[in-house]
């Protein structure tokens, strides 16, 4: 089956890269594997320049990294040898030289400083796991390096996907109108949204959805694509923690605790070494993590506590074949009750990682906040994110709402530094007095 080359948002990103670096700085893609990574920085080189040399540091020749281990420093041969052994001519300041899974090749990456001082071509890297202390502690990271992060395909992608360009720039006309779609037009819209959390955003998925109309099709290559991460956390950490931080998210998503409990994932671990690991899995971008933000405000970053944060898979899609990974594809009660509308409360916790997901890919960092009133009631702000000098609260409900009190309870607790209150469900858009109902396919036009 050949696969399908889908628009990407990214490309954008590259071609203000190329027009605005001009050759002084080389570009750095980070993501996790089958993203669809690859396939953009080689599209993109296609279409932008005369020629490319795509290396290729997974499955490269062993002549390629003896030559990126013993020849960087004499150029003329570097490029001389690279052009025989690809049998690409390069031509000066219209080439490209793509370093694909370049953690792979950690000199490779060193050496991006002289070969961008000497500017006669461009270079664009791309890399998963790539800010793993072990890939990178004996080299010294170029300054020479701007970086992007790419994210699994987001809604707008799996629309155009599907040959739809109309629907999310309606979507976002509505939005700004705050005007309601009206019944029948939002259980379309929603139909076509949980759609897109069934199949998820991982290009494959994606491609094996159009090819085959069939579900359970599409199931087998997340499936595949989860076992290819199991595989390269084991790499990492052969003790299996990380493996085991990474298998039980929806089961500690599934509990609707107030954080990720690794005690009862893991145990006999020291402090140091739990916060490691879970920066080591928010840098392979295979999740999602969620920090609590200990005072809200507009610099979330500075008040993040690094010991209390919720993990999301980066992918919705494949968070739906994990949370089922030991059923057969035939009783996953998700794709049943998803499909029909019949989700019911205890399987809300797909909501939640599918609102993560957008608000990520969105270009947001994730942080939450939790607090006792005088009452000992515990509030949860699901997301908060940072606008201008105010914060924007958000609350995520699975089904209807009957009321927001954790939203009305932080703002106000905080009414000085709100601007917007959100609550993102599954009904169409409204007002709620300050609070604006939006469902949840409009959540990455917030």
């Amino acid at each position: 089956m050949e696969s399908t080359i889908f628009k990407r948002k990214a490309y954008n990103k590259l071609l203000q890269w190329k027009a605005m670096s001009n050759g002084r700085t080389a570009l750095l893609i980070e993501g996790a594997r089958r993203i669809g990574k690859s396939t953009l920085v080689e599209l993109f080189a296609k279409q932008e320049y005369e020629s490319y040399i795509l290396i290729d540091f997974a499955n490269a020749k062993p002549e390629v990294n003896e030559l990126v281990e013993n020849s960087i420093s004499d150029l003329d041969y570097f490029f001389m040898r690279l052009q025989y052994i690809y049998k690409v001519q390069l031509y000066e300041r219209k080439s490209v030289i793509i370093f694909d899974e370049v953690q792979k090749q950690p000199l490779a990456r060193q050496a991006i400083k002289y070969l961008v001082k000497d500017g006669r071509y461009d270079y664009i890297e791309t890399g998963s796991l790539i800010s793993i202390r072990q890939n990178v502690q004996s080299i010294v990271i170029p300054s020479e390096e701007e970086r992007i992060q790419m994210f699994p395909m987001d809604y707008e992608e799996f629309r155009w996907a599907l040959g739809d360009t109309a629907t999310i720039p309606l979507l976002k006309q509505l939005y700004d109108m705050r005007q309601a779609l009206g019944d029948a037009t939002h259980r379309q819209a929603m139909r076509d949204f949980r759609l897109y959390m069934l199949v998820g955003g991982m290009p494959q998925a994606v491609n094996e959805y159009l090819a085959t109309n069939n579900l359970q099709a599409v199931d087998k290559v997340k499936r595949n694509i989860l076992q290819l991460y199991a595989d390269d956390l084991h790499k990492i950490d052969s003790s299996d923690k990380l493996r085991a931080l990474f298998w039980a998210i929806p089961e500690e998503l599934h509990k609707n605790a107030s954080r990720y409990q690794i005690t009862t994932v893991i145990e006999n671990t020291s402090t140091e070494k739990r916060k490691e690991l879970i920066e080591a899995i928010r840098e392979s971008m295979i999740a999602n993590v969620a920090y609590h933000c200990n005072d809200p405000h507009v610099g979330l970053h500075l008040a993040a506590d690094k010991s209390k944060y919720k993990m999301y898979l980066a992918d919705t899609g494949l968070f739906v074949t994990l949370a089922f990974w030991d059923k057969a594809f035939t009783d996953n009660t998700i794709y049943q009750k998803l499909l029909s509308d019949k989700l019911d409360a205890n399987l809300g916790y797909v909501y939640e990682n599918v609102v993560a997901q957008m608000i990520r890919s969105a270009g947001n960092e994730l942080y939450y906040y939790t607090f006792l009133d005088g009452t000992r009631n515990q509030y949860e702000i699901d997301f908060l994110l940072s606008r201008g000098n105010k914060i924007c609260p958000v609350e995520v409900k699975s089904s209807g709402y009957k009321s927001h009190a954790s939203l009305d309870a932080f703002c106000k607790k905080y009414s000085s530094r709100i601007s917007n209150r959100y609550l993102v469900y599954t009904k169409d858009l409204r007002k709620d007095g300050d609070t604006l109902l939006v469902p949840v396919y409009m959540t990455g036009l917030l």
